[in-house]
């Protein structure tokens, strides 16, 4: 049991006979009545961000997750086959508990969250930042570098990215999986 005061982001707690982890919270103290704390839960097993308000003191039932260091091995119709690295042990889990699965190439170190109590994966994050080789794109013109125009890039996992006018083919840049979104070029 937690009350108000123990949340911070990525608290795992038990709400309306589902987990949700705690992406956002804010507390209120407004001038006339109690305080309450503002939320956003995100649902693991959905993915849904629902925006929720406790009062200031509410009991909630935290949820024990634990964070386990995998590798990527493969794909196949079972899913995404990860190996523990710690254990050595494999595991496939399926699309829709992997937050960006088209940026997932071969050999990555991802983090699966576990249900301490059930020990099933709940989902796969990525890095942060992964680093891709564009594998198609339309060619750019020397002095594309003063505007903010963007360009359609294929990368090494068939995924699309939105890349700036100067990257060519061949070129390895690093994408930002929370937004999908290009960040830069690395040398």
């Amino acid at each position: 049991m937690a009350t108000t005061a123990d949340f911070k982001n990525g608290l795992c707690l038990e709400y309306n006979n589902d987990l949700y982890m705690i992406v956002e919270f804010q507390h209120v103290k407004p001038g006339k009545g109690p305080a309450f704390v503002r939320t956003k839960l995100k649902n693991i097993n959905t993915g849904r961000v629902i925006e929720n308000t406790f009062t200031s003191g509410h009991k909630v039932t935290t949820a024990r997750i634990e964070r386990r260091p995998h590798q990527f091995l493969f794909k196949d119709d079972l899913g995404y086959h990860l190996m523990d690295s710690d254990s050595f042990e494999q595991v496939a889990i399926g699309e829709d508990k992997i937050n960006a699965p088209q940026f997932i190439k071969d050999g990555l170190e991802v983090e699966v969250i576990y249900h301490a109590e059930t020990e099933t994966a709940l989902s796969v994050e990525l890095p942060t930042h992964v680093e891709l080789e564009i594998t198609y794109t339309e060619p750019g013109l020397k002095g594309d570098t003063a505007t903010n125009a963007t360009k359609p890039a294929k990368v090494e996992t068939g995924a699309e990215v939105q890349v700036p006018l100067f990257i060519n083919e061949g070129d390895k840049i690093k994408v930002d999986t929370r937004t999908q979104s290009y960040v830069e070029r690395v040398k």
